[in-house]
């Protein structure tokens, strides 16, 4: 059963899963967009959403809760000055998965994660 299971897998070791989702957090904040499977999208929604929470706050506190998670300054910088303002006034929903039909090779689920405008 899974209760209380809060997170995917995703076939991978711990360390592997955390550098993948954070690799894809970055491009995320850095290009606005990424296409990739259908599970990875949803678990780095769920991520890449309490960044952006905690990134309205704007505090010193929750940079460092940033900086945790996403270890580039200058990118950790572009979310507090450029992307938490314009959700300034949004309680939530900062992605949006759009499904991308089935990828060739293995017919894998593909979606498109990107942030609202």
């Amino acid at each position: 059963m899974r209760h209380l299971k809060n997170h995917r897998r995703l076939g991978r070791a711990t360390d592997q899963r955390i550098a993948l989702l954070r690799s894809q957090m970055d491009s995320l904040f850095r290009h606005n967009r990424i296409k990739t499977t259908l599970e990875k999208a949803k678990e780095t929604s769920r991520i890449a959403e309490k960044m952006i929470t905690l990134a309205k706050r704007g505090d010193l506190a929750a940079r460092r809760l940033v900086l945790r998670d996403i270890h580039d300054p200058d990118l950790v910088g572009h979310i507090f000055t450029e992307i938490a303002p314009r959700y300034k006034a949004r309680e939530g929903g900062y992605t949006r998965i759009v499904h991308a039909g089935q990828r060739r090779g293995d017919a894998a689920q593909m979606a498109i994660l990107e942030l609202i405008e």
